[in-house]
């Protein structure tokens, strides 16, 4: 009897359907894993700005302010005001978002910040005092 060694096409085609949806679910899945970092990512900024606002700016000033960035908080890493697609705060395309209440003469009474996350709903801090 005359044997042949190799694959039918049969088995090469199930290989490559098999190993194409392994390709697929790895890229869906990395995907997913990047946009959660990023969303880590963009909690510990907005609490690294609330704890700043919280325990540095109003204890010693007594007030919010109306806007805030490095040059009024000083205590937290520059990095941190840029959001991981690289807008900084302030910027209309910035997933952070400072939004200021019950000011006069740009001393503020209240706060809230936001961060616009991918895999959840917005991340949100109020002031404390």
């Amino acid at each position: 009897m005359d044997s042949k060694k190799g694959f039918t096409i049969l088995e090469i085609i199930i290989v490559a359907v098999f190993a194409s949806l392994l390709f697929i679910f790895f890229f869906i899945q990395k995907s997913n894993i990047d946009a959660m970092e990023r969303d880590e990512d963009r909690k510990i900024a907005i609490n690294a700005m609330y704890y700043a606002l919280e325990e540095s700016f109003y204890k010693d000033h007594g007030y919010y302010p109306e806007a805030i960035s490095e040059e009024n908080i000083k205590v937290i890493d520059p990095s941190l005001w840029t959001d991981p697609l690289g807008f900084n705060l302030g910027d209309p395309k910035s997933s952070y978002s400072y939004e200021p209440a019950n000011c006069k003469e740009g001393k503020c009474k209240e706060y809230i910040l936001k961060a616009q996350l991918e895999k959840e709903d917005t991340y949100t801090k109020y002031n404390r005092n």
